[in-house]
């Protein structure tokens, strides 16, 4: 009964922010914002946290400036999922910049297709939106969560903008395997795995973990690979592509192991230059206190 209750609350919730007028909507969201990060509770001091790893010399007082930022840009991040699917294709197309933009369009319209890896930075949303609104469709992967109407709510929001999105299970792989080999953009957020699975990187000097599946993928069927970072600008968001030189000498798992890491090197120039955007609230980095998964 709460957990339909709490689901209920959140889809009206989603219908009343959708009607606000735009100002008032994203207004009363960077002050829930500011709300969030005055309260200081865990995920403000985990990003808090993760933030100090990527700027390092930064004071207390400018640290605490940058996670107030980072708080507002994940609540614009929120805002704009709630809003995104009432935007006209203009608007998508027109808010959004790109640097390097060929790695991906010129592989897909030549038949190359390109696997994308991302870090949970800006709106990825919004970037997915604006391909599919151009004639690229992508394919992704959701973890499946609970409530299982929200988790279908999200679905039904994100197919409507054109994605496939299959659930992240023992299937999901075979069928990134097929739609590599169909040569079609596959997006996949790709900046923090601590399952034993994960492949151990180093990651601003410190040891972190991401997954294996998008060097998998390109490796296994030859499509390139591409990192993409995402950020906010005042009017929309900004994307810059940049290749994945994947090795072809050594054996496989040196491959992956190599090419994870030349994607998290490039991860990590991407957050550094707009941390603000870096909407990472969880644990990254598997040192200090980190417990590894049963």
């Amino acid at each position: 009964m709460i957990e339909k209750l709490s689901v209920l609350s959140y889809f009206a919730g989603w219908r009343i922010v959708r009607f606000l007028p735009e100002n008032m909507a994203y207004g009363l969201f960077r002050k829930i914002a500011d709300l969030i990060t005055n309260k200081n509770g865990g995920d403000v001091k985990r990003l808090r946290e993760n933030l100090r790893r990527v700027k390092p010399g930064l004071s207390a007082r400018e640290l605490d400036d940058l996670v107030q930022r980072g708080m507002r840009s994940y609540l614009r991040y929120w805002c704009d999922t709630f809003r995104i699917q009432d935007w006209s294709q203009e608007r998508i197309q027109s808010t959004v910049s790109l640097t390097n933009g060929h790695l991906l369009i010129d592989s897909v319209k030549e038949g190359r297709g390109v696997v994308i890896a991302l870090p949970h930075s800006g709106n990825w949303d919004h970037a997915g939106a604006y391909f599919c609104s151009i004639g690229i469709p992508l394919v992704t992967v959701a973890e499946h969560l609970k409530p299982e109407a929200l988790f279908n709510r999200f679905l039904e929001y994100r197919t409507s903008m054109g994605f496939e999105v299959l659930d992240l299970d023992s299937r999901s792989f075979v069928t990134l395997i097929r739609r590599a080999k169909e040569k079609r953009l596959i997006a996949l957020v790709a900046d923090r795995d601590l399952s034993k699975s994960g492949i151990d990187v180093d990651f601003f000097d410190h040891p972190a973990r991401m997954p294996a599946g998008p060097a998998l993928l390109a490796i296994k069927t030859g499509i390139p690979l591409v990192v993409a970072h995402v950020s906010y600008t005042a009017q929309g968001i900004h994307i810059e592509f940049n290749e994945v030189r994947v090795p072809i000498d050594g054996t496989e798992t040196e491959r992956i192991q190599k090419t994870v890491q030349a994607s998290a090197d490039l991860f990590a120039r991407g957050i550094a230059q707009s941390p603000e955007d870096w909407h990472m609230l969880q644990r990254i980095w598997v040192d200090g206190d980190f417990k590894e998964r049963e």
